[in-house]
């Protein structure tokens, strides 16, 4: 990786950001996205410096990195790609858990399939009403409710059912993302709690923590149980939200099955909005 790809890079940002986004009048514009002087006077530096960035015949410190993803207003997982294409490490910080325009769009267009959004460390951003309807999701009081982690390994859900392999390729997938998230983001001591409390309440957590499985699957089955008695079993699909370093989990059946035609039901039949925020004081 050199300048070439960190140029690239810029340069594609710069092209895909809406001037309205950082606080810039759209007007008349011959091209999409930035103009070169624009993203210098944000960034606070010469459009001359950007364009000898773009072309790879400048290579910027730490601190220009940093400024021209502040400038672009890029989510964390464009800035370390930015930081590692530029040959540094991220910036230590905190675990970003705002839900950004991707995870609204996902839950807006996916309204008749139950969907969550979390961030890196596995909390709870959003939801759909359909997740909602699913009726799994009970309230503990504790400080980590709304953590899948925290709730899979130290507080199980009673109507949330596994097969022993489905829980161990979640399982692996929930230490990965943990394990990732701590190596982004060192300084963020909310997610260093919840590691270590989680490793001083679960054995089992605490030995995957040590000796890691590898991931073979982002996807595991399991069984909703409903208030009614009746089930019904889905396939949860992890989906990276890059930008924004946020994931998705959509719940879906088989096509033509039982389960199917019994979600279509549930979903039918729930209310509230495509998009739910989530958090330490519930749905709101």
């Amino acid at each position: 990786m050199g300048s070439d790809e960190f140029g690239a890079a810029v340069r594609q940002l710069r092209a895909g950001t809406d001037p309205a986004v950082v606080g810039l009048p759209v007007g008349s514009r011959r091209v999409t996205g930035l103009r070169r002087e624009e993203l210098g006077e944000l960034a606070g530096m010469s459009a001359d410096y950007v364009r000898r960035l773009e072309q790879g015949r400048s290579h910027p410190s730490a601190g220009v990195v940093r400024a021209i993803a502040r400038a672009l207003r890029v989510g964390r997982a464009d800035y370390e790609r930015l930081s590692a294409l530029a040959g540094y490490a991220a910036a230590d910080g905190q675990v970003p858990t705002e839900l950004g325009p991707g995870g609204t769009r996902l839950l807006e267009r996916f309204s008749d399939t139950p969907m969550i959004v979390t961030d890196a460390a596995m909390n709870l951003v959003a939801v759909n009403s359909g997740f909602l309807a699913l009726e799994h999701w009970d309230l503990t009081g504790e400080r980590w409710e709304w953590n899948v982690a925290w709730r899979h390994f130290c507080n199980p859900f009673a109507a949330f059912q596994q097969s022993a392999a489905d829980a161990t390729s979640h399982e692996a997938v929930l230490v990965a993302q943990l394990r990732a998230a701590l190596l982004r983001y060192p300084a963020d001591a909310s997610l260093a709690a919840l590691v270590d409390e989680m490793r001083t309440r679960s054995p089992r957590f605490d030995g995957l923590w040590r000796t890691p499985r590898p991931v073979e699957l982002y996807e595991s089955s399991a069984t909703f149980t409903q208030s009614d008695g009746d089930s019904l079993t889905l396939v949860g699909n992890l989906i990276a939200i890059p930008g924004d370093d946020l994931a998705a989990v959509m719940l879906t059946a088989a096509p033509g099955s039982r389960d199917a035609a019994r979600l279509v039901e549930v979903v039918g039949a729930a209310e509230g909005p495509a998009v739910v925020k989530v958090g330490q004081s519930g749905p709101g």
